[in-house]
């Protein structure tokens, strides 16, 4: 009998959403984030924003604007998670944040349960406004703390201090949050293993719910690129994460994911949906998403313009007299740019994701997500296998406990099909 070919089925949605801003640009941060003096400067006409001077009310106006553009992506369903990224969303007053929420539960819809992150810095300033991000619906909170140290966040051109960022998550709970992730990295400039190890210590000591920790990269386009810091070599840095997973793993936090680590069902929603190959919409300025439209048998990654300026409306000013939480939607948004991922790059689009969850996904979420057969998988899969770099391919897509410390070269293999 004739194998059946699979059927293109929608998987769960998310929503992202960009906030461009930071106070500072860090020497290591490669994301689409621009200093709060530069958008002063380039918005000098403008009467409206936050306590920054930021253009929020014409920012969150565009937002809208792009959220009803790509309404025809959703498809029937709900959203599962949200995450406001950036930038420091908490430079956006708790108003606006609430005005963005409102637009998306009313244009979409909301799972019963959904998780809505905010990422938030450390600052004093941002802790102020917890409260009123609680009770605008955010639900969890991820505060960039990178480290305690105070000469490792001079290095990091961090604008907290260590007791500040212990002082956030005291804030945080105050303020009703009872979901908190910490951002912590390690390999930075000069670190030794009981340092990295003692900024694990500290963050666990705080009993957030989960703790991504992440080895610092030098990326392009840095300032840590032009001018590299000496970082430790890479037998101190596979000691010190050999050494983190573990005390992580006696303290109760299991890894999931190549840098999360969490309690027992704290898992971030929102990230898993993204590694197991689910939709997100991107909306703001240099957002990205990912959709299926299952109908078509496509699937398309979308973007949008990076910088600011260019993704707020030409005339941003007509816009400044409403206030900051009001409903700005005067005219539709075109969708954003989009492309095709073909047939043949939905294999390693697929495992770039699925291999870098601790568990892999189950076989079947393959074929579903992919609209392809399990067999273009099958075809590398008994090398990969003799290797010991993957899981027998049964039930589940999973790199082994050997593999998870080699995706790349297990992606390589995908990477050079024909």
């Amino acid at each position: 009998m004739a194998e059946v070919a699979p059927v293109l089925q929608l998987p769960p949605l998310s929503l992202y959403v960009h906030i461009p801003w930071c106070v500072r640009k860090c020497p290591y941060c490669d994301f689409n984030s621009h200093a709060v003096t530069a958008a002063i400067d380039s918005h000098q006409a403008l009467g409206a924003g936050a306590e920054y001077g930021l253009p929020e009310a014409e920012y969150v106006a565009q937002l809208e604007r792009d959220l009803r553009s790509q309404l025809p992506w959703v498809q029937g369903r709900r959203l599962t998670s949200i995450f406001f990224g950036g930038g420091t969303p908490s430079l956006f007053s708790p108003a606006a944040i609430g005005a963005i929420l409102a637009a998306a539960e009313k244009a979409i819809g909301f799972a019963p349960d959904i998780e809505i992150t905010m990422e938030a810095n450390p600052g004093t300033f941002e802790q102020e406004k917890f409260a009123g991000y609680r009770t605008a619906g955010v639900n969890r909170l991820s505060i960039g703390v990178q480290s305690f140290d105070p000469q490792q966040l001079e290095n990091l051109g961090r604008i907290h201090s260590g007791d500040e960022a212990a002082g956030a998550l005291a804030m945080a709970r105050r303020a009703g949050f009872d979901n908190i992730n910490l951002d912590l990295m390690h390999g930075l400039p000069g670190q030794s293993e009981v340092e990295a190890l003692a900024d694990l210590e500290r963050a666990v000591s705080l009993g957030p719910e989960h703790i991504s920790w992440y080895q610092l990269t030098i990326e392009p386009n840095t300032a840590f690129y032009s001018a590299p810091p000496v970082t430790p070599g890479s037998a101190l840095i596979a000691s010190m994460q050999g050494s983190g997973r573990d005390y992580l793993a006696a303290q109760g936090y299991a890894r999931y994911e190549v840098s999360a680590y969490s309690g027992a069902g704290l898992e971030s929603r929102h990230n898993l949906n993204y590694w197991s190959f689910g939709d997100y919409l991107g909306i703001g300025a240099g957002a990205h998403g990912k959709v299926t439209l299952a109908g078509e048998g496509r699937i398309l990654r979308s973007r949008r313009t990076r910088a600011p300026r260019h993704y707020l409306p030409e005339s941003p000013g007509e816009l400044s007299n409403a206030p900051a939480g009001q409903a700005l939607i005067h005219s539709e948004l075109a969708p954003p740019q989009c492309d095709e991922v073909e047939r043949e790059e939905l294999p390693l689009e697929f495992l770039m994701n699925a291999l870098r969850l601790v568990g892999g996904v189950p076989v079947e979420t393959f074929e579903r997500y992919t609209g392809l057969p399990l067999a273009e998988l099958k075809r590398e899969w008994p090398a990969l296998e003799a290797m010991e770099l993957v899981e027998p391919l049964e039930q589940r897509i999973a790199a082994s406990r050997f593999g998870f410390d080699y995706l790349d070269e297990i992606l390589q293999r995908f990477l050079e099909q024909p």
